[in-house]
């Protein structure tokens, strides 16, 4: 059967700052959610877990990087 299965994170297939820095961070608050929903199957062995978890943390430190850069931004002007 066909799997109905969802990709982790959706939101890596956007342009960086696609729609602003709202959107930045609203994709940075529905990584972390995602991420969330990966820790106890973790920490149960689940290796397929464990690699959504490291591909959602490299994808939050991008994500955060990008807020930072456009709070500096916003602070200059």
């Amino acid at each position: 059967p066909p799997s109905l299965r969802v990709p982790p994170f959706p939101q890596a297939m956007k342009p960086p700052g696609a729609q602003g820095s709202q959107s930045t961070y609203t994709d940075l608050l529905s990584v972390i959610e995602e991420m969330g929903k990966e820790i106890r199957p973790t920490y149960a062995g689940s290796k397929s877990a464990m690699e959504r978890l490291k591909r959602g943390i490299i994808h939050a430190r991008a994500l955060v990087r990008e807020c930072l850069a456009e709070t500096e931004r916003n602070a200059r002007t």
